[in-house]
């Protein structure tokens, strides 16, 4: 019997006769078990080479729809449901472990399957069109040249030596850093860091504080070690230094642009908190996520920069700089910690991709970092304008800014009681994605209002979207 094939043209040969046996096979049309000519044949017939049909023949073997018998021929193989596996009936020994972990919070995690908002005030994120693609295709082909003359090696668990260096030298010329190289942990992104050190420094049941509100991934980071986390409070100042408990082991905070809050901690305040941490035997974990971005007043010091003790721990992050999808970060480590926290990142995940460190370390030696951040400081300037002149303006009698000098997000008060969750609803049928400042804190909310983060949408975007917001509050809460 002659098979039914038809080949038209002389263009992509192969692909129509593996199309069309492929889908005369999954229809049925083909019976299972059914031989199939030889490729000498078939490919007579067909006016084909023979290695065309082999090669079809090999493709759909490879797929399980062929079967190959030597000396006898290739045989149809109907594809079947595969069967269900079995579930264990066996009660796991970690079963209350698992049912912990599957029932953790996972705060700010937003899935790839839920659709943007056209007008999206998200924090943490940046316009990609705004990044120097170009210089950075450039960065990445000499990473893969130089990672060619390591193939085959693992790399240090501390980094490459000319990221580290190229890192010390950038936060020395930022943020003021006092550290050499070997203090410095490249990692894949800040959250790792924050694990790290949450691993290194913690034993279950140990006392860890954050700044209430902040940030809910940091708070679930200790507590998946078994971490009691206590919120302490923030004022104009910043984290209130004299309700931090006795016992407290590590100390987490937002020094530069407190999160979500966005004001700066004090310097009185920040001495305190130095002292209160040397009394304690504390470290201190100073999360300086985005202060690359100010916009007035003077520079202020690090943290780490007024640390005389050794127990500031400073976290940087390029995914906020550059791009999410980098998943670069670092930590400069006080000298006592350095060999405990490098275990734990060895055991953890080795080292980090080393094609993504040369690139970087490139990008900045090659003053591509510097340019960026000032080019994206004008663009965040102009948008953060924009929200001022709204929320100084015809927004003033619902909310009222918290002032920042930093960063590319800011937070709104309510000024009287307003239903915050029905605002976000109606903003998002709207197409505009509002979030709530609730949404930071541990326990009750002190304060109400909005989280809007502006590194993401467009200056003229903004004026669209909070001329909606204004529309919206007006059919809510009518002024009188």
């Amino acid at each position: 019997m002659e098979l039914h094939i038809i080949i038209d043209g002389t263009r992509d040969l192969g692909g129509q006769l593996y199309r069309q046996l492929s889908e005369a096979i999954r229809s049925g049309r083909l019976a299972d078990g059914q031989q199939l000519p030889p490729t000498r044949l078939l490919a007579s017939q067909l006016g084909l080479s023979r290695k065309t049909v082999s090669d079809v023949y090999d493709k759909l073997g490879y797929e399980q729809l062929l079967v190959g018998k030597v000396g006898v021929g290739s045989f149809v193989q109907t594809p079947h449901a595969r069967p269900q596996r079995r579930h264990a009936s066996t009660q796991l020994a970690s079963a209350g472990r698992i049912a912990r972990w599957e029932a953790t919070p996972v705060p700010l995690r937003h899935s790839a399957q839920e659709a943007p908002a056209r007008y999206a005030f998200i924090g943490g994120r940046t316009t990609p069109s705004h990044f120097p693609q170009d210089e950075w295709r450039a960065c990445v082909q000499h990473a893969v040249r130089q990672d060619v003359q390591a193939r085959g090696r693992y790399g240090p668990v501390e980094g490459l030596p000319a990221l580290r260096t190229a890192i010390a030298g950038h936060a020395a010329f930022s943020r003021g850093i006092h550290c050499t190289p070997e203090q410095i942990l490249v990692c894949s992104g800040a959250q790792q860091a924050l694990s790290l050190l949450a691993q290194t420094l913690l034993e279950a049941g140990d006392t860890v504080v954050v700044e209430e509100p902040g940030y809910p991934v940091a708070r679930q980071v200790f507590a998946a070690q078994g971490a009691r986390v206590v919120g302490v409070a923030v004022d104009e100042d910043g984290i209130i230094v004299e309700q931090i408990p006795d016992g407290t082991r590590l100390i987490y905070v937002t020094p530069a642009h407190q999160f979500p809050l966005g004001m700066p901690m004090s310097m009185a305040r920040r001495h305190a908190l130095l002292e209160r941490a040397r009394y304690l035997g504390a470290i201190i974990i100073e999360d300086d996520y985005d202060s690359a971005f100010r916009y007035e007043g003077r520079p202020t010091d690090s943290l780490q920069s007024m640390d005389r003790y050794g127990l500031v721990a400073h976290v940087g992050s390029f995914s906020k700089i550059m791009l999410p999808e980098l998943r670069l970060g670092y930590v400069v480590l006080p000298l006592a910690i350095v060999q405990a926290v490098q275990t734990a990142k060895y055991l953890n995940d080795s080292h980090t991709a080393s094609l993504g460190q040369h690139a970087l370390a490139k990008f900045i030696q090659d003053g591509h970092l510097l340019r960026h951040i000032r080019r994206c400081h004008d663009i965040y300037a102009g948008r953060r304008e924009r929200l001022q002149h709204w929320f100084d303006g015809a927004l003033s009698p619902w909310f009222r800014l918290v002032p920042a000098s930093a960063g590319f997000h800011v937070a709104a008060l309510a000024q009287a009681p307003l239903d915050i969750a029905e605002l976000l609803r109606r903003a998002r049928l709207a197409d505009i994605s509002l979030y709530a400042l609730s949404g930071f804190y541990h326990g009750p909310a002190r304060h109400e209002g909005l989280f809007l983060g502006y590194g993401a949408i467009d200056k003229l975007d903004i004026d669209t979207a909070l001329a909606i917001v204004h529309t919206i509050l007006q059919e809510m809460a009518p002024l009188r």
